[in-house]
């Protein structure tokens, strides 16, 4: 009997051992590309040029320095463009994330005739890049008058089949129709239980889908530069790819930095967001 726990021990020991070794070796591979553009920041053009090093440098307030002088030579500036990416950010990820899960909610909640087709439909489009769609898209906003504007880049993020998708998944394994029908026998609205029952519910959800829109919007770079011609109304990553033109394409100190700009409102927010998500792990939709 002794025998048999010291081999069961050996052989729990032997997979936890395997398990850690694969987990870090997956944190690795997914933190290695933000450590190499850390250290690059801070490394000179020459340095990343010879080969890669993880190892920091002291070149990064010397790269910094050189950024700011560099953007005077430029129709914007690193902080306008920072500013107009979260004029874009923000509201995109509000809208984006409270509409799909309005709409992932009357999907889970309402039987209508065309429930099936409705969700079909939803899904049909979430298989359509948007590549393919961008001609017409732009045609539209040009007919409109809205071309150079945020607004092409904002409100067509309420229909956002993912988070629709994603959202009705987990009400699926969460939430129970009885305690919806509960509220309303209560005289609860439909709109006063969604935001004042099923959104507290959901925060793990809405924040998961909130880092994920978040960094969608922050990083999009193709459908900015089809619809900003003005220069002012530049993005980040609109301002970062400046920096990679032919003009500052030898200085790759100062394009690290810039790319080193455009993570930190990314990590922020992962920061103030992941919280919901580990407190709400154990969450249900009816707690015993």
């Amino acid at each position: 009997m002794s025998k048999t726990k010291d081999s069961y021990s050996a052989s729990l020991k032997h997979r936890t051992l395997v398990r850690t070794i694969i987990c870090i070796l997956f944190c690795v591979i997914a933190l290695g590309p933000f450590l190499l553009l850390v250290m690059n920041a801070t490394r000179s053009s020459d340095a990343i040029k010879s080969g890669i090093s993880l190892i920091p440098s002291t070149h990064f307030l010397e790269n910094w320095k050189n950024l700011m002088i560099k953007q005077n030579g430029m129709q914007i500036t690193l902080q306008r463009a920072a500013l107009n990416s979260l004029t874009i950010t923000v509201p995109g990820t509000i809208l984006s994330v409270y509409f799909s899960s309005l709409t992932a909610y009357g999907i889970f909640v309402y039987d209508f005739k065309l429930k099936k087709l409705a969700w079909a439909f939803i899904m049909a489009i979430m298989m359509v890049p948007s590549q393919i769609s961008i001609i017409g898209f732009y045609r539209f906003m040009l007919d409109l008058k809205l071309v150079d504007t945020y607004i092409p880049l904002i409100i067509p993020t309420i229909a956002t089949p993912a988070v629709v998708f994603f959202m009705k998944q987990y009400m699926e394994s969460t939430l129970s129709i009885e305690m919806i029908e509960a509220a309303r026998i209560d005289g609860s609205g439909e709109l006063h239980t969604f935001n004042r029952i099923i959104m507290p519910i959901m925060k793990p959800a809405v924040a998961t889908q909130a880092i994920f829109q978040f960094i969608a919007q922050w990083n999009n770079l193709f459908t900015p530069t089809i619809m900003l011609t003005s220069d002012s109304k530049k993005t980040l990553p609109m301002f970062v790819q400046l920096l990679s033109s032919n003009q500052f394409r030898t200085d790759y100190g100062v394009v690290y930095v810039g790319l080193f700009v455009t993570i930190i409102p990314l990590i922020v927010v992962y920061l103030i967001l992941s919280k919901y998500i580990v407190a709400g792990v154990a969450l249900g939709g009816v707690k015993g």
